[in-house]
């Protein structure tokens, strides 16, 4: 009995040849990318632009180009594998977006070009967030298991932190820049059959740097999928960052959006402890029950993918993760087979 679901790899800001065999080694059928800089030399050079071709090289860095993105799924198809989805567009984007600055009209039509080059090259998913402030941690090396470097963080350590933006933005400013945001970017999606796949903030804490952090409990993600209520918007569902919000909320959380068919994809990992002081572990240690997760998934017929995510820095390893991530991906792989044969057994 099949789950439904598969496990992926994830978290490529770029890519090699040899990433792509270690995928297939590793017995995935597909990858994700995040934030990709096509004018990088090493996309440059993972997408054989040797020299130039269409408008990807006259019109520069406010958009994702149609031509960069149809070779980008077509280079990784070459491999044998599927580019699940792209998380993340480059930050300056939409930074004024974000914020409601100057500048953000602009942004927002940029935005929505993208959506429909992502929808023109047949690339259906895109994972996004919002929040201007990005991830926080206040430590990024704490020894784990076996002295392998994992993140924690400390809200008394970081909640007196300068402001990053020059100036405070309250939860009511946030929630109205989002609500600007998604209404008008969400019908381009539509039209396009590209779905917007939302990732908590992380860590789900009140504010940091003097900016509110909107996405950070089931209650402003409800907010969230009420103002952006379409099939094509739903969760990038990361259960290290569900996790932190404490107690039963990753579970309460997860059954909820995965019977409403709106978690389009899950980051796996682990942690232990929560806001306000939690650290990142291996996936088969921490305070999440792992398999009581993929037991949800099935219960409620998801039929996305999980991708890893965050995994431990292991001795000898690359700043991607090759050893950490072959790690995860191989136990969440053995974890979805031990499912599929306690149920074809319990039949």
């Amino acid at each position: 009995m099949s789950l439904g679901f598969r496990v992926a790899v994830g978290q490529f800001k770029e890519v090699t040849p040899d990433d792509l065999s270690f995928c297939k080694q590793l017995g995935v059928t597909g990858i994700t990318i995040n934030r990709p800089d096509f004018e990088a030399p090493s996309w440059r050079t993972f997408l054989g632009k040797h020299y130039p071709y269409g408008p990807a090289d006259f019109n520069k860095s406010a958009k994702w180009d149609f031509m960069d993105l149809l070779n980008l799924r077509r280079r990784i198809e070459d491999f044998g594998l599927k580019l699940e989805a792209i998380e993340n567009v480059p930050y300056h984007f939409y930074d004024k977006a974000l914020i409601g600055a100057e500048g953000r009209d602009a942004q927002i039509e940029n935005y929505c070009e993208t959506l429909r080059n992502l929808g023109r090259a047949g690339i259906n998913t895109l994972g996004y967030h919002f929040c201007p402030n990005l991830v926080w941690r206040t430590s990024t090396a704490r020894p784990a298991r076996g002295g392998a470097g994992v993140t924690a963080f400390n809200y008394d350590d970081a909640r007196h932190a300068p402001v990053t933006h020059g100036r405070e933005i309250g939860a009511a400013e946030m929630w109205e820049n989002f609500e600007y945001f998604i209404t008008r970017v969400l019908p381009v999606a539509e039209e396009a059959g590209v779905r917007m796949s939302l990732h908590a903030d992380d860590p789900p804490v009140p504010t940091l740097g003097g900016v509110a952090r909107i996405m950070n409990s089931l209650d402003g993600f409800r907010r969230a999928m009420k103002i952006g209520n379409s099939p094509n918007h739903g969760l990038t569902f990361c259960v290290g960052t569900w996790g932190q919000m404490g107690g039963e909320t990753v579970y309460e959380a997860l059954d909820e959006f995965s019977r409403q068919k709106r978690a389009f994809y899950l980051h796996m990992r682990n942690i232990k402890g929560s806001v306000p002081d939690f650290s990142e572990c291996f996936i088969d240690e921490g305070d999440l029950d792992v398999v009581r997760i993929l037991r949800i998934l099935k219960t409620n017929g998801f039929d996305g993918f999980l991708i890893d995510d965050h995994v431990p820095q292991m001795t000898a390893d690359t700043p991607w993760g090759h050893r950490g991530r072959a790690f995860s991906t191989g136990y969440l792989r053995g974890l979805c087979r031990g499912i599929e044969e306690a149920e074809r057994a319990a039949h």
